[in-house]
């Protein structure tokens, strides 16, 4: 396909750049003809990066999806054919996840509030922590319980599976972590022991790093966040440093520990001896959730939508690699938090100690961020009864999915980013559409406030619960 880039009459043609989500141009100016859309932009692309396979993008002209001709574009936002218009390209997913929109189930076993939900790496399996001090595995053929995991003496506030999907941690209210056998519900040694108060966030060392998993940081009110070994059954590095209580952690992709705090920072940790790298300062009140751009790859590890299984832990760091290197491509990996201070901030910690940029809109405390699997947006919920989506590059805001009536408490994408998913003080579940930036499906059912919100790796369900004490199971 032979890419026109002079035409003889300019007033029939745009001049046009394109450029990729972290600003790089491909190819130069180009003059195109005004006829051109979305369909014949695919197609330069594609002949410009040599792709062999033709990958499917979506195009944006100052954040606004480009669905129509060049020339219609122009008439309709009244831009000046003189100056030169920048088009963003961002690759699109190449298989499709179908929305929601049917309960197809409701488990009844938990007999308090269900404070967490968590799918296994490969979407096979589904896990929650309740108030009841127990966590509970479910079969997701049958859609009954499987485990149910006892030890615990207070309630189960977070759980983690590790991203090689051999281990579920879980942390509790009294500040003791267990480590179970999701195959078995049995657990893996004696409590590890340490935190002097509740655990607030555990995440795993990302499988690319280290095969098989062994490693697991942990947060907690007492200020510490703390490195174990489940193979030492031990902690192995304490990471002081925070004035008041951490409130949640990441283990990134490039091998530091990223951890936010009630003392309005984020602190940056190396792993081999717990060393302070760097800190991020700029917050007016708590650090509420920290979310990374690689997160999805570092929870998956080598698992895809495609659901294939591996033999060995070197196959699986190997893949695990492959999947990240492709997902961070050459841009840093880029972290976001969100505040008691209403506020959010975009950083690139690898490169700078400040901020890129300060993300302002919500009115209320920001409880959770998060970002989609493909980078290129960032989520917020809000106190303020709003989910807010951001750029993921720039950190522009883009729009806001307004619709719950109470706070919203945690948020979760689909495995192709077209789909966002909320759940609410207000009971419901809502899936939002980043497309048309529409509700897309509503989905009422809990008798009270839902607390936690996961949507299956492989995109197939979504699991949710709360106040209730039921765990409900959506499907397409």
């Amino acid at each position: 396909m032979e890419v026109e880039t002079e035409q003889g009459e300019t007033g029939k043609s745009v001049m046009c750049v394109l450029t990729d989500p972290e600003g790089t141009t491909l190819g130069g100016t180009m003059y195109l003809p005004q006829n051109v859309g979305p369909v014949q932009l695919q197609q330069i692309v594609n002949t410009l990066l040599k792709n062999e396979e033709k990958l499917p993008y979506a195009f944006y002209i100052s954040n606004q999806e480009l669905l129509v001709p060049l020339g219609n574009y122009l008439e309709k936002n009244k831009v000046s054919m003189e100056k030169t218009l920048s088009i963003v390209y961002q690759p699109q997913a190449v298989f499709r996840i179908r929305p929601v929109n049917r309960c197809s189930a409701t488990i009844a076993g938990h007999t308090e509030a269900v404070l967490s939900v968590a799918f296994s790496p490969d979407g096979r399996q589904l896990a929650s922590g309740s108030g009841d001090t127990t966590v509970r595995l479910w079969d997701l053929n049958t859609q009954t319980p499987m485990f149910t995991c006892t030890g615990h003496k207070n309630w189960v506030l977070c759980i983690a599976w590790s991203p090689d999907g051999k281990h579920l941690v879980s942390g509790s209210k009294s500040g003791e972590l267990q480590c179970w056998d999701p195959q078995t519900g049995k657990p893996a040694g004696n409590p590890l022991t340490g935190h002097k108060k509740w655990i607030t966030g555990i995440s795993w060392e990302p499988v690319h790093l280290n095969a098989p998993c062994r490693r697991f940081v942990s947060a907690s009110k007492d200020g510490d966040a703390r490195i174990w070994d489940i193979s030492l059954k031990k902690c192995v590095i304490c990471l002081s440093g925070h004035t008041l209580a951490v409130t949640c952690v990441k283990w990134g992709g490039d091998g530091v520990i990223y951890t936010g705090s009630q003392d309005c920072t984020i602190k940056v940790w190396e792993t081999s001896q717990g060393k302070l790298i760097r800190e991020l300062k700029g917050h007016g009140h708590w650090v509420n959730s920290l979310a990374l751009s690689t997160e999805y790859v570092l929870r998956t590890g080598a698992f895809d939508h495609t659901g294939k299984q591996y033999s060995s832990p070197e196959e699986m760091k190997k893949v695990a690699l492959e999947r990240y290197n492709k997902m961070k491509g050459n841009a840093p990996e880029r972290l976001v938090s969100g505040s008691d201070d209403f506020t959010m901030f975009l950083w690139e910690p690898a490169v700078s100690k400040h901020h890129k940029v300060r993300m302002t809109g919500h009115q209320q405390l920001v409880n959770h961020v998060y970002f989609s699997p493909d980078g290129q947006w960032v989520a917020s919920a809000s106190f303020d009864k709003s989910v807010k989506l951001w750029n993921g590059t720039t950190g522009e805001f883009v729009a806001a999915f307004r619709g719950h009536v109470g706070p919203v408490y945690q948020i979760s994408w689909s495995a192709d980013s077209r789909l966002l998913l909320s759940g609410s003080k207000d009971s419901t579940l809502k899936v939002w559409d980043i497309r048309t930036k529409k509700l897309k499906q509503d989905l009422p059912g809990h008798a009270d406030e839902v607390f936690a919100v996961d949507w299956s790796p492989d995109g197939e369900k979504v699991a949710s619960g709360g106040k209730d004490r039921v765990l409900k199971l959506w499907m397409g």
